[in-house]
């Protein structure tokens, strides 16, 4: 047994069932307890734990059971783990050959969650996947202050983030190699004006627009709605359009005249998310196509809320190949320059 290293082993292997645990939305309970080893395996010593793994005691380590004891044990000695070959096979996220090339030209994500909001990892652990998967850069978006149910960032909670966001931007650049991009996804009120103050949101890099709340509106009020929020000169992104939901009890489109929704984000530049979320799948492919054909751009975003779900975007990769979306017009293939340009010239370096 090499006993060099053998902490940062097991963390690894620790870190890699979480993420897989998250790729397949499994329950929380599960993923706390994984949460909650990490801690206690960092806080011993290599010789330490590597004496737990030959006396077969990592099991009286507190909250560590039998099957994470047993992949401590494998990553320590190690070798490969059934159990993460298992978990693997059974969350992968498979790409079509048409989606692969889609998915190999993507530079980053401009749909993210942290801990800031409803997610479940610092800026910095969210950065730190996104690299791994080989991004170069990634837009935090954290909900707006209207969706308290997700701990939405009101215009103070927001500033203190951008505080953290600056702090880390040179650490995670140097370390990971990739760029921080700031941004929010803002709740779009029922009137079709943003959850946001002008002034903050116009200092943002990406303001991802959508709707969260009363989503039963008749058909033209909806379209008004989100005529008013897509033209706005701030919002870059409509997230998630149809709200829908496809998994479990499940959730309708939201009705709006969506050929004049679609030719006002052509209009004035405003990409429409294909969000990659399996619950979601937003919007379904005839909408998709139907974008596409009125002349849209688009952003194909995980939404993850945990490092593990950044892995999902070969779900709208797959998708958009479906219906014949080109490379060029996904804006998260372009580079840093030319996304920075279509951005208004004023990504944060």
């Amino acid at each position: 047994m090499e006993t060099e290293g053998a902490v940062a082993r097991a963390v690894a292997a620790l870190d890699r069932a979480t993420a897989l645990l998250d790729r397949g939305l499994a329950e929380p309970y599960r993923v706390r307890a994984f949460l909650r080893a990490r801690p206690v395996v960092l806080a011993l010593t290599d010789a330490e734990l590597c004496g737990r793994v030959a006396t077969k005691t990592v099991t009286d380590l507190p909250g560590i059971g039998a099957s994470i004891a047993a992949l401590v044990e494998d990553a320590v000695e190690d070798r490969p783990s059934a159990y993460l070959e298992k978990l693997d096979a059974e969350t992968a996220v498979v790409s079509s050959p048409q989606g692969a090339v889609l998915r190999n030209a993507l530079q980053g994500d401009l749909h993210v969650h942290t801990d800031w909001s409803d997610g479940g990892a610092s800026i910095s652990e969210m950065a730190r996947a996104a690299a791994g998967l080989g991004h170069s850069y990634l837009a935090v978006t954290d909900h707006s202050g209207r969706l308290t149910v997700a701990k939405g960032l009101d215009r103070s909670r927001l500033g203190r983030q951008l505080e953290e966001h600056r702090a880390v931007r040179t650490r995670v650049s140097d370390e990971f190699g990739i760029r921080l991009v700031t941004g929010v996804e803002v709740d779009i009120n029922e009137d079709g004006s943003l959850d946001g103050d002008d002034d903050v949101l116009a200092e943002l890099d990406v303001v991802v627009a959508s709707v969260h709340v009363k989503m039963g509106m008749t058909k033209d009020l909806m379209t008004h709605r989100l005529l008013l929020a897509v033209t706005n000169p701030n919002v870059d992104v409509l997230g998630h359009c149809t709200g829908r939901k496809v998994t479990g009890r499940g959730r309708s489109e939201m009705q709006a005249d969506w050929d004049l929704v679609f030719a006002a984000c052509a209009r004035y530049g405003t990409a429409v998310e294909l969000n990659c979320r399996p619950e979601r799948l937003d919007p379904p492919r005839r909408l998709m196509a139907r974008a596409a054909e009125i002349g849209c751009l688009f952003a194909i975003n995980s939404d993850a809320h945990a490092p593990g779900q950044l892995e999902w975007q070969p779900l709208g990769c797959n998708r958009a190949a479906e219906v014949g979306i080109e490379p060029d017009r996904v804006i998260n293939t372009w580079d840093w320059d030319r996304l920075s340009e279509w951005a208004g010239g004023h990504l944060a370096v």
